[in-house]
């Protein structure tokens, strides 16, 4: 069988995970990389075992021995990058976020249905077991009927002075555009479908070297009646103390009041 053929456009992070976990697939899946540096394309074409490596991404992507590309790169290009690529006849994973609008998707439907390619989204928290379980439990009805859905994920951990995601031209967006979509994705793939959605951004916090706000509540109803909220924070400390830690031996007296 004739391995797939994919280029990763970008060498960074997320694409090093990929490569990674491929290994085993070697005899399935063939895998070079592009960069806007060379030497970088080189370097992971080494460590990764790869076919074969690119000095710019439309090198890659104009390539015919290239089957698909694996667009990972900030937000900020995903929708050329994933235009050209359709446009040469290349299937197209890109990474989330995947567009910065409602228009861009759009845009993009409409090519791969002319091209007749097939794009997809890398979001993989779809695929772990706490989603897959949870799906499972509400569809069997063993959770009973579903009134209110939570989620909350709340750290301090921020990114570096010079992180590309501290520019929200190239990210997109803020830390929950960026990063939080992976639990607004869980939120509306339960079974059913989110309807109306508003977000709340408390006041922006400027400390540290990570400047993008961080925070966010979100609310949202689905098409069945139940209502949900997200908590996301990448500036508060999660280790929250108990109301008795707060109030102490204050809180008999308050109570009896």
């Amino acid at each position: 069988m004739t391995p797939l053929r994919i280029a990763f456009l970008g060498c960074g992070f997320i694409t090093r995970v990929h490569s990674r976990h491929l290994r085993s697939l070697r005899d399935e899946i063939s895998c070079s990389y592009a960069s806007r540096d060379r030497a970088r394309a080189d370097a992971f074409c080494r460590e990764h075992r790869g076919a074969g490596s690119y000095p710019d991404y439309t090198a890659a992507i104009q390539d015919p021995n290239i089957d698909a590309v694996v667009i990972a790169v900030p937000p900020r290009f995903h929708l050329d990058l994933t235009l050209q690529a359709l446009e040469a006849g290349k299937h197209v994973l890109v990474e989330k976020p995947a567009y910065v609008s409602m228009s861009d998707y759009q845009t993009v439907v409409e090519a791969r249905n002319r091209t007749r390619r097939v794009v997809l989204v890398g979001e993989n928290d779809h695929y772990k077991p706490l989603a897959v379980c949870l799906r499972r439990l509400l569809a069997e009805g063993v959770l009973g009927e579903m009134v209110f859905a939570h989620f909350t994920t709340i750290a301090r951990k921020f990114k570096s002075a010079g992180d590309w995601r501290n520019d929200e031209t190239m990210a997109g967006g803020d830390a929950f555009f960026e990063e939080g979509i992976h639990w607004l994705h869980l939120a509306g793939s339960l079974g059913p479908r989110i309807e109306t959605i508003h977000g709340y951004r408390p006041s922006v916090s400027r400390e540290g070297p990570d400047t993008r706000p961080k925070s966010i509540l979100v609310a949202f109803r689905y098409d069945n009646g139940a209502v949900g909220s997200l908590y996301y924070s990448r500036e508060t400390d999660g280790r929250y103390p108990s109301i008795d830690t707060i109030l102490g031996p204050r809180l008999p007296a308050m109570c009896s009041q």
